[in-house]
């Protein structure tokens, strides 16, 4: 995945995303009820979506959302390190050939006897 170019002022991260704010609910009573306190952010350039309504207010709501949006931004950046392969070790090897030969002794002895003339 292409790394996404994350400004370093939160005034410039806010120029390239949508600000949506609306009615959050919950706790906050008539005064969450009759103001737009939440806030959803959606970045333009990567389509990544943030969204925060535990505050009461909507400027702090913003300010969450941005530091959310950058983390959230950050670590899709991050490029996992790539796993070395190794060897399975000898011990595992008959490990695994001992578990597989006790499964097959279970599962014949579960068969019906068979009579030696019928």
């Amino acid at each position: 995945m292409k790394k996404i170019p994350l400004p370093t002022s939160d005034e410039k991260l806010l120029a390239q995303c949508d600000v949506e704010t609306f009615r959050s609910g919950g706790k906050g009573g008539q005064h969450v009820n009759k103001t737009s306190s939440a806030v959803r952010l959606r970045h333009r350039p990567s389509g990544i979506t943030v969204t925060c309504r535990q505050e009461r207010s909507q400027h702090r709501n913003k300010a969450i959302c941005v530091k959310n949006l950058r983390a959230k931004i950050e670590r899709l950046n991050v490029v996992p390190a790539r796993r070395i392969k190794t060897r399975v070790p000898m011990r595992v090897k008959e490990k695994i050939l001992d578990s597989k030969t006790k499964d097959s002794i279970k599962k014949k002895l579960r068969s019906k006897p068979r009579g030696e003339d019928a």
